[in-house]
């Protein structure tokens, strides 16, 4: 299974930013697709992840500022980034959280991370 992620950049304070992600290879059924970030000196921290069903989970210092959405049949994830912040800069990962077969355990995947910049 492979990621790839997209949509990285330098942006303003307040500016937005569409971060996308689409999962090739062979995957059975998808538990979650989501996001995480890694700022310099810090752990990777959950950004969102979202459920084949809709199901969203935000971590507190992005609500009401990201969204995340997702097309699970095309694998696809998406972050959109808004009123973003300078401690929103960091390398942003998408992961897929999956079963490459019926009988296989859950396994999660990453993808190689984009870079964000928030700065004036």
């Amino acid at each position: 299974v492979q990621l790839q992620a997209s949509g990285g950049g330098l942006v303003q304070p307040g500016g937005s930013l569409r971060l996308s992600c689409v999962a090739s290879g062979s995957i059975y059924s998808i538990i979650y697709m989501g996001w995480y970030r890694q700022a310099p000196g810090k752990q990777r921290e959950l950004v969102a992840i979202i459920t084949p069903a809709g199901t969203t989970n935000y971590a507190e210092s992005v609500k009401g500022r990201f969204t995340i959405s997702g097309d699970n049949a095309k694998k696809l994830v998406y972050l959109q980034m808004s009123s973003l912040k300078p401690e929103d800069t960091a390398v942003y990962y998408c992961n897929v959280r999956a079963k490459t077969r019926s009988y296989s355990p859950e396994s999660t995947y990453w993808g190689q991370g984009t870079q964000v910049t928030v700065s004036s």
